[in-house]
């Protein structure tokens, strides 16, 4: 079963915010890492309830090369992962949390 995708408005920023690191860092380096997050969702796609729960009915997955977490769950009424974060591993992990209570 492969489930739509939908995004809370604070993931672009979220992911503009971790582009504009890497292309700080090294220019197209931020070209690899929006790849890596799009096969990291498309595999959350393809089979969503591999990834644990960590908290509430939150899922969690991991990028293969970068330390970014996809934090999501899954809305069975509507056929669709909910993404409410993607985040660096290092960031505060009530940050997902507070997203989750709040939306």
């Amino acid at each position: 079963m492969r489930l739509s995708a939908h995004y809370y408005d604070v993931v672009k920023i979220d992911l503009i915010e971790a582009k504009d690191w890497y292309r700080n860092q090294k220019p197209g380096l931020e070209k690899n890492f929006a790849f890596e997050v799009k096969s990291c969702i498309q595999k959350i796609q393809k089979d969503p309830l591999i990834y644990e729960i960590k908290y509430r009915n939150v899922r969690t997955a991991f990028t293969a090369i970068f330390p970014y977490a996809v934090h999501f769950f899954i809305d069975e009424l509507k056929q669709q992962i909910v993404i409410i974060a993607i985040i660096h591993q290092s960031r505060n992990p009530s940050l997902p949390l507070d997203r989750s209570l709040n939306e």
